[in-house]
């Protein structure tokens, strides 16, 4: 049988058992003749679901043989044996289904297709629960004090109640596998059983034939002399977004959120503020550019032929206009966390990279942290002034930061309350310097940390963290081992001081 057929198959097996029809989603996955694991997998399920405990013991031996390191079947094939009251040999299983997990909290397989998380704690308790039935109980407890190390919130109780019946010396329930799970093939590989039709079904455009339908292989038919008339022009040339207007004037930026233009340029207003700056998009990038740089601009069909944009005049441009807070606040505006994040991301890495124009009596020092940003502050300014502007541009304490003219940080180039900042201020160049931060505060894990998206730090119970940046109350930006990310405030506390 083709992989294609096998896969029709497999797929028609398990829309029968999400229609709750087991019998017939067991025949179909039966005539199939030569199964991989996880269809056997599946076989041993249903046949587990109808209590034919020797047809599911004989599926999950062949699942674990097309695949020994698939740690459910072995979870599958141990409650198969603690069913059937050989409880040595459930008790193997579970033991290898624990090593397979590699001292990982769990394993999700929903990238294989099969929705259920084999938690390690689980598979622990099991383990305890044959213990207790060979008469072992404090093996039993070991494996439950075991479990709680790798206990999730929401498995918390069915722990801590299995714990409270071996002190009784009381059996407890087994952890089972949801009925309704099963493999199901990758849903890309599906969408490609159907039939596609990329040409679609011919059309007749003009024929001197009324209701002439026909659209085929056939000899030519009579066609008009002159053809179809010309379609009539549409009014408008293209559905765009904004207004279209014409740059009269160069401007150049002067904040990350302006958009460099030219003469002759045509950008597309999408909102005009009351402080006479406008959003505009130019090459698919967005900024804010002043109205009175532009022209409304006029496109229709009967103005492209033979028409061409008049040249921008070549009088000196008006006068920057003053910029209103709040007027346009991208973040403000967002409705998202991860729309947040990406704006917040853009922000910093186009700040921290793009020259900046200082202001008038002030200097910009450009702080290489862990990355870069810049902060401006007035030329001559005291310790106290610089170290609190870069504080709250880290959002941590003034007294964490250590401050140094070079890398080393070490001896006179450290910056503290006792330089004299004449001679810092003396290094600058155009009213700019670059100076080094180092982060003295340090936190420890009370918890182990797994992360659940790319932005997130791992870590485990005991490791001493460096803390970047406080982004809220809840969450807190760190570096581990060179490894940086965001993790919960509740997991970590600060370092005791004897230590």
């Amino acid at each position: 049988m083709t992989f294609v057929e096998t896969l029709r198959q497999w797929d028609q097996a398990v829309s029968f058992a999400d229609r709750q029809d087991f019998a017939e989603a067991l025949r179909v996955f039966l005539a199939i003749p030569e199964p991989n694991s996880k269809i056997y997998f599946d076989i041993g399920c249903l046949h587990l679901q109808k209590q034919d405990l020797d047809a599911a013991e004989k599926a999950f031996d062949s699942s674990i043989r097309k695949d020994e390191h698939l740690a459910v079947a072995f979870f599958q094939r141990g409650i198969t044996f603690y069913q059937k009251e050989r409880y040595e040999e459930a008790l193997g299983d579970f033991q290898y289904a624990f090593k397979a997990l590699r001292g990982n909290q769990l394993i999700d397989y929903k990238a294989l297709g099969l929705r259920y998380k084999l938690y390690a704690c689980e598979v622990l308790h099991n383990m305890a629960l044959v213990e207790a039935q060979l008469g072992r109980w404090e093996k039993a407890q070991e494996n439950l004090v075991k479990a709680l190390d790798f206990k999730t919130e929401a498995k918390l109780n069915v722990i801590d109640r299995a714990l409270q019946s071996t002190l009784k010396q009381k059996l407890f329930k087994l952890v089972t596998f949801p009925s309704n799970a099963l493999f199901k093939p990758n849903k890309h590989y599906v969408a490609e059983l159907e039939k596609k039709d990329y040409l679609g079904k011919a059309k007749v455009v003009a024929s001197i034939l009324p209701q002439d339908e026909f659209s085929g292989f056939a000899p030519l038919q009579p066609q008009v002399e002159d053809g179809p008339a010309r379609p009539k022009e549409p009014e408008v040339l293209r559905a765009l977004e904004g207004e279209p207007h014409t740059v009269l004037f160069e401007f150049v930026p002067e904040t990350s959120d302006e958009l460099a233009v030219v003469p002759g340029n045509i950008v597309f207003v999408l909102q005009k503020g009351e402080d006479n700056w406008a959003s505009v998009i130019f090459n698919e990038r967005r900024g804010l550019v002043p109205y009175n740089y532009l022209e409304r601009l006029e496109i229709s069909v009967g103005s492209k032929k033979n028409e061409r944009i008049r040249t921008p005049p070549s009088r000196a441009p008006p006068t920057r206009p003053e910029r209103k807070q709040g007027i346009f606040n991208p973040i403000k505006d967002t409705h998202s966390f991860y729309t947040f994040n990406v704006f917040f991301f853009f922000v910093f890495i186009h700040s921290a990279f793009q020259e900046q124009q200082p202001a008038d009596n002030s200097c910009i020092v450009k702080v290489r942290f862990t990355y870069n940003f810049a902060v401006s502050v007035p030329c001559g300014s005291p310790y106290a002034i610089l170290v609190d502007q870069i504080s709250k541009k880290l959002n941590i304490e003034a007294d964490s930061v250590t401050l140094s003219l070079n890398p080393a940080a070490s001896g006179e180039n450290v910056i503290d309350a006792d330089t004299e900042m004449e001679s810092v201020w003396g290094r600058t160049t155009g009213r700019r310097i670059t100076l080094w931060c180092k982060n003295e505060i340090l936190l420890v894990a009370i918890h182990s940390y797994e992360s659940s998206n790319p932005e997130d730090l791992t870590f485990q119970e005991g490791d001493k963290i460096i803390l970047l940046s406080r982004i809220n109350d809840d969450w807190l930006e760190g570096q581990l081992n060179e490894n940086t990310g965001i993790f919960p405030a509740s997991f970590v506390e600060d370092v005791p001081e004897n230590e």
